[in-house]
């Protein structure tokens, strides 16, 4: 089918490249930054504006950095909405509020076409191997209709409900427990390092018993090795962070963690670190504790 894409970045463009790939027809818009070379090579076709692209589409995928993005590309002057057509399936696959979501999905509505909500998890290595977790809010039909789509993008696709707003809510919740994993990582290799442990050691007889994780086994390794080359950089989770914040004071929510994280995310900003991997979070309590992981090591 013909498939509009909007945000060919480090994640949009890998998955784009494998819709292209199983054999759809792709349309994009790009003002920032050319087509990458891979899908020039597939045969993407570039138009002027998201109003183009969805004349042309009749499934739109948006993969853009935050909320703001999101707005133009969908409301915006010669956007989604100006070239929408009856029938045309949106699915925004960005992390962005659900409050704007749930706004963003009736304008679409409006015009006789649907909308889902589809935010994903796995950064680019996910992005990359089509193995990203899919959280979809909106209609059973919509994500029937775009479940064969998911399939080629991701392995773990969850349709968490049919109101709009519901996926993002809970991409918000896995980046609340990604971020307070970060900082608990972060604290306990510090520690054990200050005391005179070799983190590397520390962590491989914690990733033997309950302590082991996900983020103690990818992350804690970056710290150890002092590899902040993004994945997924800290602005973006600062960002998420802020949703879940502003999600939590609608709702009446107390999310202490979670706030903790994000003040220990707004110090890494200050010093610099905003396009680091968020696991060097790390580097904040470092500063506090006045000690670099791995000097332990280097003394012995």
């Amino acid at each position: 089918m013909n498939i509009g894409f909007i945000g060919l970045g480090v994640m949009g463009a890998p998955m784009a490249g494998h819709l292209a790939a199983a054999g759809h027809q792709l349309i994009s818009c790009v003002n920032r930054s050319p087509v990458p070379e891979g899908l020039a090579e597939q045969g993407i076709q570039v138009v002027e504006t998201p109003a183009d692209v969805a004349r042309l589409s009749e499934v739109v995928i948006v993969m853009v950095p935050d909320t703001p993005d999101v707005e133009r590309v969908v409301r915006g002057k010669a956007g989604l909405l100006d070239g929408l057509r009856a029938d045309t399936l949106v699915i925004d696959m960005s992390s962005i509020s659900p409050i704007i979501t749930a706004e963003l999905a009736q304008a679409v509505e409006a015009k006789g076409a649907l909308y889902l909500d589809a935010p994903v998890s796995g950064g680019e290595v996910g992005a990359k191997a089509q193995s990203l977790t899919i959280m979809v809010g909106g209609p059973q039909d919509a994500f029937d209709r775009a479940l064969p789509l998911f399939e080629i993008m991701g392995k773990n696709i969850t349709h968490i409900g049919t109101h709009n707003g519901a996926g993002q809510i809970c991409k918000i919740a896995n980046q609340i427990i990604v971020a307070l994993n970060i900082e608990a990582v972060s604290e306990a290799l510090v520690f054990a390092s200050r005391a005179g442990c070799d983190p590397a050691v520390v962590r491989q007889a914690l990733m033997g018993g309950f302590a082991s994780s996900k983020i103690l086994e990818v992350h804690g390794e970056r710290m150890i090795n002092r590899t902040f080359a993004p994945g997924f950089r800290i602005r973006l989770h600062q960002k998420d962070l802020n949703l879940a914040l502003e999600a939590a004071r609608d709702l009446g929510v107390s999310l202490p963690g979670t706030a903790n994280c994000q003040t220990l995310f707004s110090a890494a900003h200050a010093h610099g670190h905003d396009n680091d991997d968020h696991s060097g979070l790390v580097q904040v309590l470092e500063l506090m504790a006045n000690h670099e992981i791995g000097a332990s090591k280097a003394a012995d």
